[in-house]
């Protein structure tokens, strides 16, 4: 159902069960979960689906080691859970993710861990051997039953720096557990999409549209794109805009109410350095910088992910990457493995986002609640209420949604008809045990390579068999990236809502995060989207200005970078056609 229809369709009929606003990976959940049990809902996100923290988040999938500290048991409890669902569910996009981390000291942690536990104080601290071994040895109980990934196990010294040779020398042991990761969180969002709008016409969802309160106390649905306008009547609101939860409460409600969000600034580096994957080894390195702050570094997608920052925001809307915390990244990194350097040219992409936790005054920000929970707020006499949806992790989207959800149903007097704790994910659904036959088998109906599919399925899972059929249908074109092409951009325009060429880029696909965006795909991927939309010069030349603008004051890449990166895919191209 395209933007136009959505519109006709509320000027017919204006009611709607459930007005969820906010896009991002809780909202997306919460409107899978109501779509699928029949639901009238409208998903409502101002921007881009997946383009706030859901965008920005450090790509684990995990329990949260360090939360058991702060004596968060139960959200580590429920974190595991849904980390093994995932495994299970999402397998096209989540994976396991061993996991070292380098110890210091023996003891060091353990008596201000307990006073920290106990509410004395808020400083954080090293972690000593003793410290980060009860902490596994409880994550080994929790996930006891199900097993899904080996149990952790400590080195020694001599041991340690043999598999890891780069490591600070200072270190007196290290802990190797697993964890899991997951490669293109904002594509599973589109996938949580994809699933809640297959349910039926009832599920309807729109980006860069915005929900308000006019005057007379009615709700206007406004559409950014086209400038269309339409009247709709909630029986409930979900406002699920993570960090801006606040801002938004100010137009869903009559009258503003006290603050529930204190959102957390987390900023991250995504490195191209040989050196660095080396030493990494295949693990991520889960380690503490020298203030106590815990930091992480693992391979992502042939390049480094380096992360982050805790900085108290008031702004989410403004949030960049500024030059101190990334000198704060890189210092981190120096101390962990000091003989490696990093070049200012090697920092490929940078992001930051806002983590959505709740109203706080505490001075240590490591010490705010990562859990989630909903809270209700009334909206009057003649304004539906409005369930608020406060904190939460990555990893937790689909029981947080699923929480959502059911205080939904309570509120409307529906009853739950499906549950999703094993219902696979988009492109999870039917996921070959045996890839290699997957792809022979579609190789021989669309007559792809098997390359290009193999390539295919770890972007789309099973999905890919759409996007193969597309691919196929007709005449392609070759791109200045050889990994994409005319037609799966194509098939990403017209079925996944892009809008803007940031959509496309930053989103849909990992072309500017891994660093392979260049300005000559950037604008060839431009053209595609620019004959999809009919848009005339005057309109791309503002687009393409937009897009370079927003890469370069957010993530760090200025059209200097994406130019040399021209001239170094040529170079690459004319090697590889030499070596064939």
């Amino acid at each position: 159902m395209n933007r136009e229809e959505i519109f006709s369709g509320l000027a017919k009929s204006p009611k709607v069960d459930v007005c969820v606003v906010g896009g991002g990976i809780n909202g997306l959940s919460v409107f899978r979960e109501l779509a699928l049990q029949g639901i009238n809902v409208l998903l409502v996100e101002k921007h881009d689906y997946c383009s706030g923290a859901s965008a920005a988040l450090s790509r684990m999938v995990h329990g949260g080691l360090r939360y058991l500290e702060n004596g968060e048991f139960s959200l580590v409890r429920e974190s595991l859970v849904e980390r093994d669902r995932l495994l299970k569910n999402a397998p096209h996009y989540v994976a396991p993710l061993p996991t070292t981390v380098p110890v210091f000291d023996l003891f060091s942690g353990l008596a201000n861990g307990a006073v920290r536990f106990l509410g004395l104080t808020r400083r954080p601290s090293r972690r000593g051997a003793i410290a980060v071994k009860m902490g596994l040895g409880i994550y080994d109980f929790l996930t006891r039953k199900r097993a899904l990934m080996p149990k952790h196990a400590f080195r020694g010294r001599r041991a340690t720096l043999s598999r890891w040779p780069a490591l600070n020398p200072q270190i007196k042991s290290s802990a190797t557990y697993y964890d899991a990761w997951v490669s293109q969180p904002e594509r599973l969002g589109i996938e949580l999409l994809k699933d809640g709008l297959a349910a039926g016409a009832h599920a309807r969802a729109m980006n860069y549209a915005e929900l308000s309160l006019d005057a007379s106390g009615r709700y206007e649905l406004k559409d950014a794109v086209t400038g269309t306008r339409a009247a709709i009547e909630p029986s409930l609101i979900i406002n699920a805009t993570g960090g801006w939860i606040d801002l938004a409460n100010g137009t869903l409600l009559p009258s503003k109410p006290a603050p529930l969000m204190g959102g957390t600034k987390g900023s991250h580096l995504i490195i191209d350095s040989p050196a660095l994957m080396q030493a990494l080894d295949g693990h991520m390195i889960y380690y503490e910088n020298e203030d106590g702050r815990i930091c992480i570094l693992f391979p992502y997608l042939g390049k480094v992910l380096v992360g982050s920052t805790d900085i108290r925001v008031d702004d989410p809307e403004t949030v960049r990457c500024e030059p101190d915390e990334r000198d704060y990244i890189l210092q981190s990194l120096a101390f962990v493995l000091p003989d490696i350097r990093i070049r200012p040219e090697e920092i490929v992409f940078q992001f930051s986002g806002v983590r959505p936790l709740p109203a706080s005054q505490d001075s240590f920000t490591g010490r705010i609640p990562r859990d989630h929970f909903c809270t209700f707020v009334e909206g009057g006499e003649k304004a539906p209420p409005v369930l608020c949806m406060i904190g939460g992790k990555w990893t937790t989207f689909r029981s947080f949604g699923e929480l959502a959800a059911d205080l939904a149903l309570e509120r409307l007097g529906q009853p739950r008809l499906i549950s999703t704790g094993d219902r696979p994910i988009g492109g999870g659904q039917h996921f070959p045990a045996d890839r290699e036959a997957w792809i022979d088998g579609i190789a021989a109906e669309t007559g792809l390579s098997k390359g290009r599919l193999r390539t295919l399925l770890a972007r789309y899972g099973t999905h890919a068999t759409l996007i193969a059929d597309f691919i196929a249908a007709g005449p392609d074109e070759a791109l200045p990236h050889s990994d994409y092409s005319a037609r799966e951009l194509q098939f990403l325009i017209r079925d996944e809502a892009v809008e803007h060429l940031d959509d496309l880029l930053l989103r849909r696909t990992t072309l500017a995060i891994t660093g392979e965006l260049s300005l000559d795909m950037a604008d060839a991927a431009l053209a595609l989207l620019a004959t999809e939309k009919r848009w005339q010069p005057a309109r791309v030349a503002a687009e393409r200005k937009r897009f370079l603008t927003l890469l370069a004051e957010r993530h760090g890449v200025g059209e200097e970078t994406l130019s040399a990166r021209n001239e170094q895919r040529s170079a690459l191209c004319e090697t590889t056609a030499r070596s064939g």
